[in-house]
């Protein structure tokens, strides 16, 4: 910082000085105005200012009861005694709980996963789906949709995520290797 510059910081600062001791003490001549606390006291009005002895001996009669432990020692306490059953327990037959259904089945896609294309920079994926008996090719990037049932979410070199667009049911395909031609 040069120089001049910290002057002209300086005298901004003296200046916001100046005006936050205006504001607060008033102006320049006139003396804060004081407060007696005298005047605006006020007693509270107790009808019995005698000590409660009574509540005071009641307090001092009390006992713990929890566990009693050094709280300077870093031993653990010993375990609680365990709780004397006095009266034999009877089990009752309890109905077994409703079955819960299962979620929904599982999500069949009737395609498979074969290849993808991105560009130089990979930001933009596409994958190759075969549909039919491998007699139709499906070609749609990450947020297209496959055959207008399934949204492709995410496509990676091994596998690619697809979600059912009715249901929101997902499924991954495994990226699958071509079958030799003979």
């Amino acid at each position: 910082m040069t120089p001049k510059t910290q002057k002209m910081i300086f005298g901004v600062l003296m200046a916001v000085l100046a005006v936050v001791l205006y504001l607060t003490y008033g102006q320049p001549g006139s003396a804060p105005a004081s407060s007696n606390a005298e005047e605006r006291f006020v007693p509270i009005s107790v009808d019995d200012p005698k000590l409660r002895t009574d509540l005071l001996q009641h307090f001092l009669a009390l006992e713990y009861k929890g566990a009693h432990r050094n709280i300077f020692s870093a031993a653990l306490p010993p375990p609680p005694p365990p709780p004397k059953v006095e009266k034999p327990v009877v089990v009752e037959n309890v109905p077994p709980p409703p079955v819960v259904p299962a979620g929904p089945p599982p999500l069949v896609l009737n395609f498979k996963y074969f290849g993808f294309v991105s560009d130089h920079f990979d930001a933009h994926r596409q994958a190759m789906f075969s549909t039919n008996n491998d007699e139709d090719v499906v070609i749609a990037g990450e947020g297209e949709t496959i055959i207008g049932k399934f949204r492709v979410l995410k496509i990676t070199n091994t596998n690619a995520d697809v979600e059912e667009i009715s249901s929101g049911r997902r499924s991954s395909l495994t990226l699958e290797q071509p079958k030799p031609t003979a």
